[in-house]
């Protein structure tokens, strides 16, 4: 299916970011893609291209402190990340043709945490999180940088963390439609605690469907990796009824 790109700006707070619409000729539901922390739309591209071939509306865009506004990058708080997804869900939503209800979220590491979140505050079909990062909920206002500097933070995300106590968590708790999550084997940022957790979470979702990439690390370094996380997610949206919103099937 044929598809075209326009280059877009998001209005957040007082500023714009950048983002792409990846369209095909016949509008269908919409996908938003948010990149982790340290990553930017272009990396994700290629994979929104191959998911508007099924006849979705796809948006990538860069998270502040990223690409173009990497400058805020010592400065940008999640608030002001979960505020820019926000921004770019209600783009994709209004665009001509798309369904705001019929809407699926493809987050990566700290996207998908963020995609988490936003579960709770708009509407979200289709939930896709790859190595879904993890934070405590204090110091939710500070630099997302320092929470790093927390001692703790590798030995929270190999613990057992009950939904009530983390607001991503929280939030998957109370999600209704449709979840896919990847994990990577060999992972040393997100491990597998947090997917379990994350899978736990869950229980009240439509479906939960869990992937596992044999030998994969984080950052999916070698292309037969990404190249099963492609055939992962394509596979699964065409399950979740993609393809047949949009007349595949007729």
């Amino acid at each position: 299916m044929a598809t075209g790109n326009e280059l877009v700006e998001i209005a957040v707070d007082d500023q714009h970011i950048a983002g792409t619409l990846i369209a095909p000729a016949r509008a269908g539901p919409g996908v938003l893609f948010a990149h982790g922390w340290g990553g930017s739309q272009q990396q994700y591209l290629a994979l929104a291209r191959e998911v508007a071939g099924l006849g979705c509306v796809c948006m990538t865009f860069d998270l502040r402190g990223h690409a173009r506004t990497d400058g805020q990058r010592d400065t940008v708080s999640r608030d002001k990340n979960l505020s820019d997804l926000l921004a770019a869900h209600d783009f994709l939503a209004r665009q001509s043709g798309v369904d705001a209800s019929a809407i699926g979220v493809v987050g990566i590491s700290y996207g998908a945490y963020l995609a988490a979140i936003m579960t709770s505050l708009r509407s979200v079909r289709w939930l896709a999180m790859r190595a879904p990062a993890l934070y405590k909920d204090a110091g939710w206002e500070l630099p997302k940088r320092r929470l790093h500097e927390d001692p703790d933070l590798p030995g929270y995300r190999r613990r057992l963390v009950r939904s009530e106590n983390n607001r991503a968590l929280h939030a998957c708790a109370g999600f209704r439609g449709d979840v896919l999550i990847v994990e990577s084997e060999h992972d040393d940022v997100v491990p597998h605690a947090v997917v379990a957790n994350y899978v736990a979470a869950c229980a009240q979702a439509r479906s939960v469907t869990a992937r596992l990439i044999e030998g994969a690390d984080h950052a999916l370094s070698k292309k037969r990796w990404e190249r099963a996380y492609t055939s992962f997610l394509v596979n699964w949206l065409v399950e979740m009824g993609i393809a047949a919103t949009n007349g595949r099937d007729s």
